[in-house]
């Protein structure tokens, strides 16, 4: 933590290089509140520091407020909501983000982030530029637009939630070996839980459709994991989610659907199906847990409805026009 301030409180205040461009048709400075989390992926500290020093060569007016312990970020997002800033920054993994989408939740502020967890899977959903000076560019200048949200039990998530083997994994992911290993470290707990999951099955309710399936994804995006795609077709665009039955259990059919997932084949398998809905409920045990972008987000029963331009998100232009 203490690294963390000191690089922060270091930041190079000079002139911009000639090589990087500056916009100077901006009517106001930006006025930017980062809710950083500094126990997110290895080397966030200087990541965040290069982001923050382009933030003020573009002329943004920033304010950095930092986590301690869960539900600091959902906090400050709340309290931020109420105050004279132009947009909120989440500088963390998705799980940080999450936090920060509940915190905004009914307010207008606008939602911006910095990519340092694991996976970063909304960063590259928005297709948010990866050096310093695009992110910060991105922040101070990129359109913020209107996109869908899910709420899982009352809480809100942006890009997925889950019932099944990968809300096992999420719930009993060892938070040391993820900061060790980072992606590496779900391959590693995936293995063990392959033979400790206790396979059931759950009864899926899509609008008034009924299922039965292994384990379930509610895509409100179309990545997974990072950059791997589970429902192509999903979108934060849209007020619907596209809802992932995997259909087999056991430890081959997993294996299975990771292969075929990490090939960009998942969606062309006979035992996956893939339907579209407004409303979901996933009932079984209740005592197995939700996970919501990555975190645990309860348990069962799952009930997850969409909220239509649920959030103001900033995102770069390409995404923009997508």
């Amino acid at each position: 933590m203490r690294i963390v301030v000191e690089m922060l409180m270091k930041i190079d205040q000079t002139e911009p290089r000639a090589d990087l461009p500056v916009r100077t048709d901006r009517p106001a400075r930006r006025r930017v509140l980062i809710i950083c989390n500094p126990a997110a992926g290895s080397g966030s500290a200087k990541r965040l520091a290069r982001v923050i020093k382009h933030l003020a060569l573009l002329g943004a007016l920033t304010t950095v407020r930092r986590t301690s312990a869960p539900g600091d970020a959902e906090r400050l997002a709340r309290e931020a909501a109420g105050e004279r800033f132009d947009v909120v920054v989440a500088a963390g993994g998705d799980g940080t983000i999450n936090e920060v989408v509940n915190g905004l939740a009914g307010s207008d502020m606008p939602l911006a982030v910095i990519p340092l967890g694991t996976a970063n899977v909304l960063a590259a959903e928005i297709r948010l530029p990866t050096t310093a000076h695009a992110i910060a560019e991105t922040i101070v200048s990129g359109p913020a637009q209107a996109v869908c949200v899910g709420i899982a039990n009352g809480r809100r998530f942006v890009m997925m939630a889950g019932v099944g083997f990968d809300a096992y994994l999420v719930a009993h992911l060892n938070p040391w070996l993820k900061r060790q290993l980072g992606k590496l470290s779900f391959v590693v707990e995936g293995m063990v839980a392959l033979f400790r999951f206790p396979y059931r099955r759950y009864r899926v309710t899509v609008d008034d459709r009924q299922y039965e399936a292994a384990s379930v994804v509610v895509a409100n995006g179309h990545y997974y994991g990072g950059r791997f795609t589970c429902a192509p077709d999903a979108s934060l665009d849209v007020d619907w989610f596209e809802v992932c039955l995997f259909l087999r259990s056991g430890p081959l059919a997993v294996l299975r659907y990771g292969l075929a997932m990490a090939l960009g084949r998942l969606h062309r398998l006979s035992d996956v199906r893939i339907v579209r809905g407004r409303r979901v409920i996933v009932e079984g045990a209740t005592s197995e847990p939700v996970q919501c972008d990555g975190e645990v987000g309860g348990h069962l029963p799952l009930v997850a409805t969409t909220v239509a331009g649920g959030l103001k998100l900033i995102r770069g232009e390409d995404a923009a026009r997508a």
